[in-house]
């Protein structure tokens, strides 16, 4: 099922430890509609980056959420939340300077080190944020390091 002229359900849904252990993260309706609107904002990133993004995670149900280690309240639980690398245009920090300098209406955007976590919601914040992974932990700081 296509969510926009680029994305699909089963590419905003895919996850391998899902598979690995077999957890459900089949999405509701009311969870497809938000990954319609997060598609559509996902088509405003890859229009303003001129290149094809990948998607390593989008919605998790909350079983997967939990399997790996995401937030409490996670966005990708609502489908409003995709975690992506963009090697066409550069490395993570590069693609998140552009989306950061853009007039993108992102909720939230996340400088991951190794990828970029970006949300898409009704009322957007345009938050911007690094994270740091210290003793195996995570810590937010705002801005772009």
């Amino acid at each position: 099922m296509n969510l926009s002229t680029h994305f699909t359900l089963a590419e905003l849904t895919a996850s391998q430890t899902a598979v690995r252990r077999g957890i459900d993260n089949k999405p509701s309706d009311e969870i497809i509609k938000n990954l319609e609107h997060l598609a559509l904002g996902l088509e405003g990133v890859r229009m303003l980056l001129g290149c094809p993004i990948i998607i390593s995670s989008g919605y998790r149900s909350p079983a997967l959420n939990t399997a790996v280690g995401g937030a409490r309240d996670s966005q990708h639980k609502l489908g409003l939340a995709a975690d992506f690398i963009a090697p066409g245009f550069g490395s993570p920090i590069q693609v998140a300077r552009a989306i950061a300098a853009s007039g993108l209406k992102f909720d939230q955007l996340i400088c991951e080190g190794s990828w970029c976590h970006i949300s898409f919601t009704a009322t957007p914040r345009r938050q911007v944020l690094t994270a740091t992974f210290k003793d195996g932990r995570v810590y937010y700081s705002p801005g772009l390091s």
